[in-house]
């Protein structure tokens, strides 16, 4: 077997043990409202779907920790850091959806009524950062950068949030953020709906 065949085989193996792990948590497979849809628009079912405007922020936790493990372990072979990524990714997923943090999302951030992602969403949002991974690695510098601004920046302008605000928010919430949030007025409420 072939180091890439290895790699493979471990990535599905971590992946199909988060998934294990979110069906004993008791996550829905799919959007208990029944539908399947591919884009989830804004409000409280938006992670019940396969992708969501969070889904740029799994993107761009790729490219981060390919940046990371890059200056840390760049002597690792490439697919032991994409594995050790693809595991820490999933580690968050499953932590992501404990009362705890689901609770803490719903009190600290933009994410009114969340109830945890289910476990299509969850999984693509692991498939998001193994994509972010890989395209940190096969692009140039300058275009990575460019890829984590354009991800933080659309999302920001479109629904008023990105992964810098919701790390900020969980880590040290301010009143000012959720204010200037809840403003997120037509451009959010537009575009969201007519991309779902």
């Amino acid at each position: 077997m072939t180091r890439s065949s290895r790699t493979l085989v471990a990535a599905l193996a971590i992946i199909a043990i988060a998934a294990a792990i979110l069906l004993a948590m008791d996550r829905p497979p799919i959007c208990t409202c029944g539908e399947i849809a591919l884009w989830g628009p804004v409000g409280p079912r938006q992670s019940q779907m396969l992708a969501d405007w969070y889904s740029f922020s799994h993107i761009v936790h790729g490219l981060l920790f390919y940046a990371l493990l890059w200056l840390f372990a760049r002597r690792t072979p490439v697919e032991w850091r994409f594995l050790a990524a693809l595991g820490v990714e999933a580690a968050w997923e499953l932590s992501e959806n404990t009362p705890m943090v689901i609770d803490r999302y719903r009190t600290a951030t933009a994410a009114l009524g969340y109830s945890g992602d289910s476990m299509i969403n969850s999984l693509s949002d692991i498939a998001m950062m193994a994509l972010g991974f890989l395209a940190a690695r096969k692009l140039p510098l300058w275009a990575s950068v460019a890829l984590l601004i354009a991800l933080e920046l659309v999302p920001l302008f479109v629904i008023r949030d990105n992964l810098f605000l919701n790390v900020w928010m969980l880590i040290a919430p301010s009143d000012a953020v959720p204010a200037w949030q809840s403003a997120v007025g037509a451009i959010g409420l537009a575009i969201g709906p007519a991309l779902a």
